[in-house]
């Protein structure tokens, strides 16, 4: 295993590598992957519930049933490793299309809603760190779709304002994007800065960003690209343990080796990696 210490202004410590977001399914390997990514050298990471197969939506209560299935594994997984575990729920916003085409809109955004509001009750018995992954379909969509994923979204920022939470989300990456998710935010009177967007583009200036906290796919040249404009921002695969599809997305171990070799380059300094594996994800997700 993996388990080196650095030298900094934080004393003799071992290096933090965070995965800032990652999936497990019943169907994977689960806790076996996360033991790959402790060996590996991963010490946290966030791990966001999934659209599972086995759990059929058919109304809105049973967002809570897949939620479970996230928290055993959390569960599981402080069980049997060392890892620190940050957890996120929420309706999948993809879901409201198929949902849409077969129970009616209005039932939908219905179902979705009382799924955030599950997922925020979670929040406030201290059982989950985040409300996520929720938002708009990543693709062009009907408008009605879209009218309806913002009003879904924005009850989710509320909820989020009302437990102090972030919220992860999942949606397009257009020029506009940021400024939009920041201008939601501003009418749910939560912080840009709780509004983190899952596979980001390596936009991290203030300029860029409009507050919204990034979290980039850890590959070289998006990692690299960020890096010589600011540090503000986390490294994800959104690793999504298919047995079918090994390498799909990214592999678990992706940011563990990441992190090593940006470090080995010169490329990361040792408190750059603390503050992006440590001080932001800790600031983000620790509950008060």
């Amino acid at each position: 295993m993996y388990n080196y210490l650095v030298h900094t202004g934080y004393s003799d410590m071992v290096l933090p590598v965070y995965d800032n977001h990652l999936h497990l399914s019943p169907a994977g390997r689960n806790i076996d992957a996360l033991r790959e990514y402790e060996a590996e050298g991963g010490t946290g990471l966030t791990l966001v519930t999934l659209p599972y197969s086995e759990i059929q939506i058919t109304k809105g209560a049973d967002f809570l049933r897949s939620y479970e299935i996230t928290l055993s594994f959390a569960e599981k997984a402080r069980e049997q490793t060392g890892l620190k575990v940050n957890v996120a729920v929420g309706p999948y916003p993809v879901l409201l299309i198929p949902l849409a085409e077969h129970f009616g809109l209005e039932s939908a955004e219905n179902m979705l809603i009382e799924g955030m509001e599950s997922a925020a009750e979670l929040v406030a018995r201290g059982e989950v760190n985040a409300i996520g992954e929720i938002g708009r379909p990543h693709f062009p969509t009907d408008r009605k779709y879209l009218e309806a994923s913002n009003r879904i979204l924005l009850r989710g920022m509320e909820l989020a304002k009302e437990n102090d939470c972030p919220v992860i989300i999942h949606c397009e990456s257009d020029a506009n994007t940021n400024k939009d998710l920041a201008d939601l935010a501003a009418q749910a009177h939560l912080p840009a800065g709780k509004v983190i967007k899952h596979s980001s583009p390596p936009l991290v200036t203030s300029e860029e960003t409009f507050g919204i906290m990034p979290s980039i796919p850890a590959s070289r040249s998006l990692i690299r690209e960020a890096l010589q404009k600011s540090t503000r921002f986390m490294i994800e695969t959104d690793f999504i343990d298919d047995p079918s599809k090994p390498g799909a997305i990214m592999s678990v171990n992706t940011v563990p080796k990441r992190i090593r070799a940006f470090v080995a380059s010169g490329e990361m300094s040792e408190e750059t990696v603390f503050r992006i594996c440590e001080d932001i994800p800790d600031k983000l997700y620790s509950r008060r």
